[in-house]
């Protein structure tokens, strides 16, 4: 199986760690507590947002392939399951 690349998703992880950084820095000087959640709450959803992508584009390549072989897409079907619930 091929799997997809997912390269365009690096300027993003890229803005995340600064995001985290900016976050230890903000606790380190001490910031006003609402301040430091509203950056967390931003994090939150830009990691969201590349999760949901990756997510995309594993079910249009990755799964979409497995559908030829209904063994190997019951495999998918349960990994998929068991990293949404995490």
């Amino acid at each position: 199986m091929n799997h997809p690349c997912h390269k365009e998703q690096i300027p993003s992880i890229k803005r995340i760690e600064g995001q985290v950084r900016g976050v230890r820095r903000m606790i380190e000087s001490e910031k006003y507590c609402i301040d430091i959640l509203n950056q967390i709450k931003a994090l939150k959803n830009a990691i969201s947002t590349v999760e949901g992508k990756i997510l995309k584009n594993h079910l249009q390549a990755c799964v979409k392939d497995a559908l030829n072989d209904e063994k190997n897409f019951d495999d998918k079907v349960e990994e998929l399951m068991k990293t949404l619930k995490r």
